[in-house]
C-alpha cells in the first residue's frame, strides 16, 4: 500500500471523516446552488454527509469507497433508484451536476485516492432501528413496521421482475459465487481472524451444504432477481404510514429470501424475533406470492447473510464497525450455521 494511502487508513475514523469532509466541500462546487451546514451522517462503506441548499432543501453527499464500484455500476444503481421512485417506492433521487451528470469524480489533497461522488435528495423519516440495537420500536408498533418492511421488499422485487432496465444493469451478484465461491464478493469469511478450529469446521460444513441447496433451489424469476440487499434497520426510514428505503450501495442480483434474511439478521437477539419474522413474511404476502418452500429456505439465507458480514469485517478492518461488531458477527453466524444444518437434516430440500 503506498505511503499516503496507508497514512490515511491508519488515521482514526474521526480523522478520516474530517479529510473526507474537505473532499465533500470541494465536490459541492460541481452542483448548482449555494450550500451550508455540511455535516457527517455515516461512515462505513461510503462517507455520507448532510447539506442544505440555499433554497432550504436538504441533500446527501455520498463519497464512495475507492475502487469498490465502477462508474457504470454506480450509474446503474442511480438509474434503478429513479425507476423505483417513479413507481411509487420511496427511494432517493440523484441531482444532476453542472455538467448534467449524476456522478462526478473528485480529488482533494486530504484524501490520497480519487473518489466518485453523487448528490442525492434527502428522504424524510426516522430509521426504524440500527444494526447495533435492533428495532427502536416495540410491541404492536414493531409488528406493524415489519409488515410494512415486508410489503416494501415485495414491491421492490416485483419492480425488478418487470423493469426493462434490469437487463442492462451493471452490478455484482449475491449468487452462489458471490456468497460461497472461492472468492466471495465481500471476502473469504473462513479466513476471519479469531475463528476457532471448531467454528471453522462448522462453517465449512454449512458452506458445503449450502452449495447443494442453492443449486437445487435454482434462480427462477419468482425467487431471484435484482435486490436491494441491505434491508437493515438504519436503511428503513419510518415516515408516518410510509417506509422509505435508502443506501442502495449493495444492490445487485440475488435471491429474494436473501433480502428478507437481511431484514431479520440484526433482530436475531430480540425476544420477539419470531413475531417480527411472521410480520415480515405476512407483509410480503400482502403484495406478492411467497411459497412455503421459499420461506423454508430462511435458515439457509440467514446463515449466508452472516457469512457476508464476516467477509466484510475481515476485509475492512480499518472501519470502526468491523472492529466493534466482529466478535458478535462470528458468534451469530456460527449459531445460524448450526441451526441451518440441524434444519437441513430434518427437512432436506425437496422433501
Amino acid at each position: 500500500m503506498p505511503a499516503p494511502i496507508y497514512t490515511f487508513y491508519s488515521r482514526t475514523p474521526d480523522e478520516q471523516i474530517a479529510a473526507l469532509q474537505l473532499l465533500a466541500e470541494a465536490a459541492l462546487k460541481q452542483w448548482p446552488g449555494r450550500f451550508t451546514r455540511l455535516t457527517p451522517v455515516k461512515y462505513r462503506e461510503n462517507a455520507v454527509f448532510s447539506v442544505f441548499r440555499d433554497d432550504g432543501r436538504r441533500f446527501a453527499v455520498r463519497i464512495h469507497r475507492h475502487g469498490y464500484h465502477s462508474s457504470d455500476a454506480l450509474r446503474s444503481e442511480l438509474a434503478w433508484m429513479r425507476s423505483l421512485s417513479d413507481a411509487g417506492v420511496g427511494a432517493p433521487l440523484s441531482a444532476l451536476s453542472h455538467g448534467g451528470d449524476a456522478l462526478v469524480g473528485i480529488t482533494h489533497p486530504a484524501v490520497p485516492e480519487p473518489r466518485q461522488v453523487d448528490f442525492l435528495e434527502w428522504l424524510p423519516g426516522t430509521p426504524i432501528g440500527s444494526a447495533d440495537e435492533g428495532l427502536a420500536l416495540t410491541g404492536s408498533d414493531a409488528i406493524a413496521a415489519m409488515e410494512k418492511v415486508g410489503a416494501l421488499a415485495a414491491r421492490v422485487h416485483g419492480h425488478s421482475r418487470t423493469w426493462r432496465g434490469a437487463g442492462t444493469m451493471v452490478r455484482h451478484a449475491w449468487d452462489e459465487h458471490g456468497l460461497i465461491g472461492p472468492e466471495p464478493f465481500w471476502g473469504q469469511f473462513w479466513n476471519m481472524p479469531g475463528l476457532t478450529p471448531a467454528q471453522l469446521t462448522l462453517l465449512q460444513q454449512a458452506r458445503e451444504r449450502a452449495a447443494r441447496d442453492l443449486a437445487a433451489f435454482g434462480k427462477g424469476s419468482d425467487r431471484y432477481g435484482l435486490i436491494h440487499a441491505d434491508f437493515v434497520p438504519e436503511n428503513l426510514l419510518f415516515d408516518g404510514e410510509r417506509i422509505n428505503l435508502i443506501d442502495f450501495d449493495d444492490c445487485g442480483f440475488g435471491w429474494h429470501m436473501f433480502e428478507l434474511a437481511t431484514a431479520l439478521f440484526f433482530l436475531e437477539h430480540q425476544n420477539d424475533n419470531a413475531q417480527l419474522t411472521h410480520a415480515l413474511l405476512r407483509g410480503y404476502r400482502h403484495e406478492a406470492t411467497l411459497p412455503r418452500e421459499h420461506e423454508a429456505m430462511l435458515p439457509l439465507f440467514l446463515f449466508l447473510r452472516g457469512t457476508t458480514y464476516m467477509g466484510w469485517t475481515q476485509t475492512r478492518y480499518e472501519t470502526e464497525t468491523a472492529q466493534t461488531q466482529g466478535p458478535m458477527i462470528i458468534e451469530r453466524t456460527c449459531e445460524l450455521a448450526d441451526r441451518y444444518l440441524a434444519d437441513a437434516r430434518k427437512h432436506p430440500l425437496g422433501s
